[in-house]
């Protein structure tokens, strides 16, 4: 494993019994192939629940809704992007030549989703345990506290409490189609509430952008049809 992977485990303080995933999870598509997108969808979920964990134990007096504004913010791609930056994950990324040139090394979007798709490789790599704990350590240094709650919704949050004040399942988000160089690609994402029968669409510089843009969509559909 070259240096800068290895010094990346022990900012992580996860050695990989399988240090393919750590290779992936730095990997972006315009790089190779094997890169980390499927890995960062896993390790989305997980940051989630993880982070739901943390504030359960944390703001134990808050309700459901304030938890929900909360880990919003928490898993929100600045604060994503300012953990990467600690970890020094763009030294160990891979870029295609392309999006190196276009200074992917230090783009936001990008190590978000890295970060993601490592805490998705530790899962995979030591289970949910070790993927907990390398989110609580990560979130050590990060202030968390009942005032967080005022932060403004983004449009996902904003969808998902209005369908939980329903008593109605979570939408479902899904890349429907990718346009433009590795380098510079939209990602074209649907949002689908079954039980309403709606679908709406969204387009955004990364698929956390186009999911936000999709559930913005969805929600002045909603308010169209007055629902």
């Amino acid at each position: 494993m070259q240096a800068g992977l290895l010094a990346l485990q022990g900012r992580l303080q996860h050695v990989f019994s399988d240090p393919s995933l750590l290779q992936r999870a730095t990997t972006h598509r315009s790089f190779s192939a094997d890169h980390n997108e499927r890995l960062e969808f896993l390790g989305d979920s997980v940051l989630n629940l993880a982070v739901a964990s943390l504030l359960y134990q944390r703001l134990s007096a808050l309700p459901e809704g304030d938890l929900s504004r909360v880990r919003a913010n928490l898993v929100k791609q600045d604060t994503l992007h300012q953990l990467a930056v600690r970890l020094k994950v763009s030294e160990v990324l891979r870029l295609g030549e392309g999006e190196a040139k276009s200074g992917g090394q230090q783009r936001p979007s990008i190590l978000a989703d890295a970060l993601e798709a490592l805490i998705g490789a530790v899962y995979l790599d030591a289970g949910y345990a070790s993927a907990e704990a390398l989110v609580h350590r990560l979130f050590q240094g990060v202030e968390i506290n009942p005032q967080m709650q005022a932060a403004s919704k983004d449009a996902k949050t904003a969808l998902q409490e209005w369908l939980q004040g329903r008593k109605m399942k979570l939408p479902q988000y899904k890349v429907v189609a990718t346009v433009g160089a590795a380098h510079r690609q939209t990602f074209d994402v649907e949002c689908d509430i079954p039980e309403l029968g709606l679908t709406e669409r969204g387009i955004g510089g990364s698929r956390r952008a186009g999911e936000q843009a999709a559930a913005a969509a969805m929600l002045a559909t909603l308010k169209a049809k007055n629902l």
